[in-house]
């Protein structure tokens, strides 16, 4: 669990620590696996830059000081075109990596971000105001074909369902479902309604109705925008059919329902029952123009989206060329807090230490060093007893973190290890003992 007198910025016990970097090791592979290439971008954008993603302004950390600063060296007073703050979210600086580094970049791009974002959002369980989150994006110049819109979910899937952790179903829609079913209906304020909506896990039905009504959204119209969002399933013909049944029809909704139909056909054909249709998602943000994604875990929905994103067109471009793309990003401290706190797995120790050598007494500590340094020549964590004590309590130093060997130097050169777990002691040679695989590091398990 992350204890932290700071409400909002976790900060793991070594054994929660264990957990989140096996998460993060878990998602690196895979990633790497289907051609991305990690980057990282750095912490401060402008809020110009900042704010092109829509309704965010209240969520940024914004660094006053700082900006006093430069303001000062330059005499000159801070100008909001000049302000800066934390980046919320790795896509938008993404976007302007992608911009200023066209030239030098090969398209598609394909690229992995893990990094730290801030957020000034209520602190709640799973939410935090610090915290990690893991992309993944793919970006065209000019254009960017359909078929990305369902590789970088099933990429997403097969890494979430890579961990320990009860089966993660990625939730899909596309954004013109809903614009088309705004149009069909007459609705004025497509944003409120993709905001709106975007809130139905948040306050129910009853507060999403509110908040259209607020917008200008007749009852009618709400009631036929609610009920859309009721759909979910993993057939396309099921999709269409019950779209049909609320008698919506359009051009943009049926350009829409072809994408959203096509996705989950070749989802469905790659990787069975891993992406489901859900007509409630509209992503809020102004940006997406296509494909939209969240994801749950089964058993956990309580716990929200671990995992969302989608296609965007225009987020990335200058006067001269615009760069498409799609992307999802997990939450993983969301993601670790829950795994640590229900509980889902558990470290099967806090530290990388596999070997301790014991020492005989001060006197000897350097054979007992020297044997340490020959394990780790061979890649062996290894660490040495911090004290000449008996050997019992050498033992207890180790068993304190789950260490599962000792080794004892031999007065006579005949050196021992012992497995602590099982008892067994056998002779062993620093230059050629290893201990099995699966103890040469921490791992994690399933509770």
């Amino acid at each position: 669990m992350a204890r932290t007198s700071l409400s909002g910025f976790p900060e793991w016990l070594p054994d929660g620590r264990v957990v989140e970097q096996y998460v993060l090791d878990a998602l690196r592979r895979v990633f790497e696996l289907h051609g991305f290439c990690g980057i990282e971008t750095r912490a401060v954008e402008t809020l110009e830059q900042l704010e092109a993603k829509g309704e965010t302004s209240k969520e940024i950390y914004v660094l006053d000081r700082l900006q006093a600063l430069k303001a000062e060296q330059g005499g000159r007073r801070p100008g909001k075109e000049r302000r800066m703050g934390l980046h919320f979210d790795l896509t938008v600086p993404f976007a302007r990596y992608v911009v200023e580094n066209a030239n030098e970049l090969d398209f598609p791009f394909k690229r992995y971000q893990i990094q730290k974002v801030w957020r000034g959002e209520r602190p709640q369980e799973g939410r935090f105001r610090e915290f990690t989150q893991a992309d993944i994006d793919v970006v065209g110049n000019g254009q960017l074909p359909f078929h990305f819109e369902v590789d970088l979910p099933l990429v997403m899937a097969e890494a979430l369902n890579s961990l320990p952790i009860p089966p993660v179903r990625v939730l899909v829609n596309n954004r013109k479902v809903v614009q088309g079913a705004c149009e069909c209906l007459g609705v004025g304020d497509v944003d409120a309604a993709l905001r709106g909506l975007d809130k139905l896990d948040k306050i129910g039905a009853e507060g999403v109705a509110g908040e259209l009504a607020a917008s200008g959204i007749g009852a009618a119209q709400a009631r036929a925008l609610l009920e859309m969002a009721r759909i979910r399933s993993a057939s396309s013909s099921e999709v269409r059919s019950r779209v049909a049944e609320l008698g919506l029809s359009g051009p943009l909704l049926e350009e829409g329902l072809g994408e959203l139909c096509a996705l989950l056909d070749a989802a469905g054909s790659r990787m069975p029952g891993a992406l489901v249709a859900d007509l409630r998602i509209a992503r809020g943000l102004d940006y997406y123009t296509g494909s939209v994604y969240e994801s749950e875990v089964e058993g956990h929905e309580d716990l929200g989206s671990i995992c969302s994103g989608g296609r965007y067109d225009s987020l990335a471009s200058d006067s001269k060329r615009s760069y498409p793309g799609v992307g999802l990003s997990i939450g993983v401290s969301r993601l670790v807090s829950r795994m640590i706190s229900a509980p889902l797995v558990r470290a099967t120790r806090p530290v990388p230490t596999a070997v301790v050598v014991a020492v005989a007494s001060e006197e000897e500590r350097e054979r007992s060093e020297a044997v340490a340094r020959a394990l780790r020549a061979r890649g062996i964590p290894t660490d040495v007893a911090p004290s000449a004590a008996k050997f019992g309590k050498q033992i207890k130093f180790a068993d304190r973190r789950a260490i599962p060997f000792v080794w004892f130097p031999g007065s006579d050169g005949a050196d021992t290890v012992k497995d602590i777990r099982s008892g067994e002691q056998v002779e062993a040679d620093s230059a050629t003992w290893a201990p099995p695989a699966q103890d040469l590091a921490p791992g994690v398990v399933p509770v």
